[in-house]
């Protein structure tokens, strides 16, 4: 599965969104999973800053994803990387 990059928490919250619907689960499904209600998923999902980092990481686990820290590319848009 190609890389997805986030530089803004919506971003994030779309490419958790994109996995979630490609692994068949829905946000209820997801959050029984991580313990979480179905509405801190759809929160996260959102992109709404407020969540916390536990919760994202926790959430990145169940869908078998992983955070990955690297310098940020000088190109100014994300649509440019690919």
């Amino acid at each position: 599965m190609a890389e997805d990059i986030a530089r803004t928490e919506e971003q994030l919250g779309s490419i958790l969104r994109r996995r979630r619907r490609a692994a068949g689960l829905t946000q209820s499904a997801l959050g029984e999973r991580v313990h979480l209600r179905q509405a801190t998923i759809s929160r996260l999902e959102a992109g709404e800053p407020a969540v916390q980092l536990q919760t994202v990481m926790e959430v990145l686990s169940a869908l078998g994803l992983e955070v990955v820290v690297r310098p940020r590319s000088t190109t100014k848009s994300i649509v440019d990387l690919f």
